[in-house]
């Protein structure tokens, strides 16, 4: 909100030294958050000059100049010659006053003038156009001080004579502030900050009761069960001349406060609104149909607002309409066949306060915010519509040449002030700051709310201004506000013993930490995918499974949540091999999105946001949502050691991507098994399936591990072989629960030895490991598959599995006997389980 200072100083006592920047900290000291300050970015010299006359000169490139003789009084030449100034407008005439630049001033841009040879002329100035002074946009030629109303003599300073020494502070205003879009709100809340002396702009208004004009409130569909329109206040003024010109002061200030001039009667309006804070609307009352109807639009009705766009209506929308049909989008913008304009003669004011959420789900639903959007949607003072017509009523009066007719409305309910407990004590509890009981009731009363002492506190009502004020929660922050943040002691918190993460958070912590140690590089990715991405990733069969799809997609050909991590690694690995990258070690922790076949999700009726959901509609709405489990993938591509003198290189392979899947078992805190298995998107003979055993011994898949097909891999645009893993992060922490282990260092020596089983062909090795493990018992330190032979030796559809075993004891040095004996245990364990034999 931009507040030019002429403006604030007219409603509260800000003194004459206090600077834009003084204004700004005092803003800053009761919330607000300063943005900038805003200026017309000119300088003098600047005045008034007559045209005394001047010559028109056709040019050869078609254009007809002027070399004009200008009267600016003392700033003329030493013997009191006027100034010649070459001008392409040609609308003025001889005699005319107008804004002239002398050399030596610097116009908004910036633009220095000076005296410069041009069109065979010296040019010893320029006479300016309203944009060039930065009073506006439109550039309909030099600006005439006739058509302002203003005379003035030549010389005259025309930068304080335009009002363009004023200046303009920005503050940031909140959502739930609205009452400060407006000098009135921000005009009190500097008293608030300094304590000087404020005066209602809404009390210097005496509202005249008018009647006689019909306005009926038909809605038929209201939001929340409110009806759209609490208050809908109508003035008529007759007889305006609407050819008269926006005085200068009044043209500046808007400027300053972002809004452009358009015309007089707008303008008005426009002013009216940034003063008071209620949005206010003009009709051409020659062009009404009839009386007013406020009511819901009907499907399929249309109407043109006054940007010139037809918009098709929702039937949430609420119109202003008149007997012809809808005539403006209430509280969003009004209709063109009603706009006021050059032949208007007799106004119809109207000054409303509109439903919030149905005007913000307009403004929305439509693309279409304005200042007056902006205002309702955050709440406008619902006592505001008789002084804010009253205002606008009063300004074209004396700006217009209006009379104001006794013809108009008034409809709306009485406005009840809610009352709130406030408890003895609350504030002092929720604030940290020891507030006396009198500066409590002190403060809430300069805000303007009524404080009734009670046995247990204070009951307090909010002024009418402040629909903020809701709950005791909001009056102790209004007295902190207002008594000053400074005084808040900061104390930090005493932290709790230990890094305060949930095991979870610790366990994901851990495995991405142990992927980066181990030389993977994190890269999180955006979570959109295809719905073929999703089937060919997502299940380990390619089939169709259902996928979240997003009812307003970033992008139009990924609008569906993935199921699985490994297409967002593709990506990334695609964007970088195309820059040149091709030796890729890639992992993300994230989440996946896997609706449950049969389920609709998605569906629930979002509540109104200014509504708090009970606790059922809370229950349907995490009913909707897919289940999200946090996964963990990784992806290899190229080499992990480049070609050497003497080596060549190593490429990443499957292999690799194990010796990754073991890194996150060990930072989870589990044993990951891997068993020959089949995925569509991946190599058949080099894929593997993840699995964990639990505590019980039942064992649980978490993921996969293997080479993608090369059809896959030239799909993603990627050269070579390509590994990926995934796992499910949140199962596998499960299964580790809470077992942490702490591995020592032994001071006694290992016992290795090998064995060498003939199972069958396909019979897994991490089955015959684990009857090794269980069987050799506590004294196995380790077990590691190190040959998988199949050949001459080897009986048909058989294969020989050679283990390291280490064994080690925690108090002793083992004999080879003991070794042996734990060895043989395995080896009786597995032929007994699965027929294996010892290979000879």
């Amino acid at each position: 909100m931009r507040v030019p200072l002429s403006w604030l100083r007219e409603y509260v006592d800000v003194p004459a030294s206090a600077t834009p920047e003084d204004v700004l900290a005092a803003f800053v000291s009761v919330g607000f958050e300063e943005e900038e300050v805003v200026g017309f970015e000119l300088s003098g010299p600047v005045v008034v000059g007559r045209v005394l006359s001047f010559e028109a000169e056709p040019q050869k490139n078609g254009k007809t100049i002027r070399w004009c003789q200008v009267d600016v009084g003392p700033h003329n030449g030493p013997d009191g010659e006027p100034r010649g100034i070459v001008c392409g407008a040609g609308n003025f005439e001889t005699g005319d006053e107008v804004v002239v630049s002398l050399p030596g001033a610097v116009l908004p841009g910036p633009f220095p003038i000076s005296a410069r040879k041009t069109y065979g002329h010296v040019s010893d100035g320029m006479i300016a156009s309203a944009r060039e002074l930065g009073l506006g946009d439109e550039h309909n030629g030099i600006l005439r001080l006739v058509e302002l109303g203003i005379e003035a003599e030549p010389g005259t300073d025309a930068i304080a004579l335009l009002g363009l020494d004023d200046v303009a502070v920005d503050v940031n205003v909140t959502p739930d502030r609205g009452y400060a879009l407006s000098i009135r709100g921000l005009a009190r809340e500097y008293a608030h900050a300094t304590g000087a002396a404020f005066r209602d702009p809404a009390l210097a208004v005496s509202p005249v009761a008018a009647s006689g004009f019909p306005v009926v409130v038909d809605d038929a569909s209201p939001i929340r069960g409110r009806a759209g329109v609490a208050e809908f206040v109508t003035r008529v003024v007759r007889g305006v001349d609407a050819s008269r010109p926006t005085p200068p002061w009044m043209i500046a200030r808007l400027a300053l406060a972002g809004i452009r001039s358009i015309s007089l009667l707008v303008d008005i309006t426009n002013y009216a609104m940034i003063e008071l804070g209620g949005p206010i609307h003009g009709y051409d009352l020659g062009r009404l149909r009839g009386g007013i109807t406020v009511r819901r639009a009907a499907a399929g009705e249309k109407l043109e607002t006054l940007d010139g766009q037809v918009r098709t209506l929702n039937a949430e929308d609420l119109l202003i309409t008149d007997e012809s049909g809808p005539i403006g989008l209430a509280g969003v913008m009004g209709g063109a066949q009603t706009e006021m304009g050059e032949t208007t003669t007799d106004v119809l004011v109207e000054a409303a306060v509109f439903d919030t959420v149905s005007i913000a789900r307009t403004a929305r639903r439509h693309k279409l915010p304005s200042e007056a959007s902006r205002r309702f949607e955050r709440g406008v003072d619902p006592l505001l519509p008789p002084a804010a017509a009253q205002r606008v009523v009063d300004l074209m009066v004396e700006l217009a040449g209006g009379v104001a007719d006794d013809l108009g409305s008034a409809l709306g309910a009485t406005f009840e002030r809610r009352s709130i407990a406030l408890p003895a004590g609350f504030v002092q509890g929720l604030i940290g700051v020891d507030y006396t009981a009198a500066r409590i009731a002190e403060t809430l009363t300069t805000i303007g709310c009524d404080v009734e002492e009670t046995a247990d506190g204070w009951r307090v009502a909010p002024p009418s201004w402040r629909p903020d004020l809701t709950d005791k929660w909001t009056l102790a922050e209004e007295v902190a506000r207002i008594d000053g943040v400074d005084r808040i002691p900061s104390v930090l918190p005493t932290p709790p013993s230990g890094r305060g993460l949930t095991p979870a958070q610790q366990g994901r912590r851990r495995v991405a930490n142990g992927l980066a140690a181990a030389g993977f590089v994190e890269t999180p990715s955006f979570p959109f995918t295809t719905e073929q991405q999703n089937d060919l990733h997502g299940s380990a069969s390619g089939e169709h499974l259902p996928s979240v799809r997003l009812a307003n997609p970033l992008d139009g050909q990924a609008p569906f949540l993935r199921r699985s991590l490994v297409p967002g690694l593709l990506q990334t690995a695609h964007r970088n091999v195309a820059r040149g990258a091709t030796d890729l070690a890639l992992f993300e922790v994230g989440t996946v999105f896997r609706p449950l076949p049969g389920v609709d999700y998605g569906t629930a009726t979002i509540p109104p946001g200014a509504v708090r959901p009970d606790a059922e509609t809370l229950a349907r709405l995490d009913a909707s949502i897919a289940p999200q489990p946090r996964h963990v993938a990784l992806l290899l591509t190229g080499s992990v050691a480049p070609k050497q003198p003497g080596r060549e290189a190593e490429p990443a392979g499957i292999e690799v991507a194990l010796d990754a899947v073991r890194v996150v078992a060990a930072a989870a805190g589990v044993e990951i098994e891997v068993a020959q298995g089949e995925r569509a998107a991946l190599h058949p003979g080099r894929t593997g399936v993840l699995s964990v055993v639990g505590a019980s011994g039942t064992s649980t898949v978490v993921g996969y591990v293997g080479e993608l097909l090369p059809a896959v891999a030239d799909d993603a645009d990627l050269p070579g072989r390509v590994t990926v893993a995934e796992l499910d992060l949140d199962v596998v922490l499960s299964l580790a629960g809470d077992r942490v282990t702490v591995a020592s260092l032994s001071t006694f020596p290992a016992a290795t030895q090998d064995v060498s089983l003939v199972v069958d062909a396909a019979l897994p090795a991490s089955e015959l490991r684990r009857a090794l493990v269980e069987g050799a018992g506590e004294l196995l330190e380790s077990v590691r598959l190190v040959d998988d032979y199949r050949g001459r030796g080897v009986p048909e559809g058989s294969k020989s599995l050679t283990f390291a075993l280490r064994f080690r004891a925690p108090d002793r040095t083992l004999t080879a006997a003991e070794a042996t004996e734990a060895k043989l245990a395995g080896v009786a364990l597995a032929s007994s389980r699965h027929g294996a034999s010892l290979r000879e």
